[in-house]
């Protein structure tokens, strides 16, 4: 009887790291999907235009909570920039990310959400310098990544008091 339930035992552990190992690549694709899409809906053509040698390298974010990745390849055209959400082959540069769990999509909102300009970027070194984001390789790489990400500038982002009717 004793190897029977310690069998059954197994199983449900099993089960369980296989169930918690779904979620956590579940939410690394929804934020790499939330990414393109916000790119491909809002995103501005400038930070693209200044990709420059850096067109069809590869970085990658790295989620240390949720033990997952996100290979971004920068194109010098908004309409060919992509992610896909695995471990990069040979990345120029990685960003990672070491928040807790619940302020990874706080983190990439704030990226998203700010302006593409130097005060911006300014205000990203909050995250760096206390060690919540950290950048490893080509620092120009990820900035330049950075700034595709970075939407703010979009007139949906602009509210001038009046009603959105």
């Amino acid at each position: 009887m004793a190897i029977i339930s310690q069998i059954e035992d197994q199983e449900k552990t099993g089960i369980d790291v296989r169930a918690n190992d779904l979620i956590r690549e579940t939410k690394v694709l929804t934020i790499a999907r939330l990414a393109i899409m916000l790119v491909d809906l809002f995103g501005l053509d400038e930070p693209f235009k200044k990709v420059g040698k850096h067109s069809g390298q590869e970085i990658e974010m790295y989620f240390t909570e949720l033990d997952g990745y996100i290979t971004f390849i920068l194109a010098s055209e908004r309409e060919n920039f992509d992610c896909v959400a695995e471990k990069a082959n040979s990345p120029i540069a990685r960003l990672i990310i070491t928040v807790e769990e619940d302020k990874i999509l706080n983190l990439i909102s704030s990226i998203i959400r700010s302006k593409n300009n130097l005060f911006s970027l300014i205000k990203f070194l909050k995250y760096i310098i206390p060690g919540k984001a950290k950048i490893k390789g080509s620092y120009v790489a990820a900035i330049k990544l950075i700034r595709c990400l970075m939407i703010g500038k979009h007139d949906v982002y602009s509210y001038n008091g009046g009603s959105f009717a």
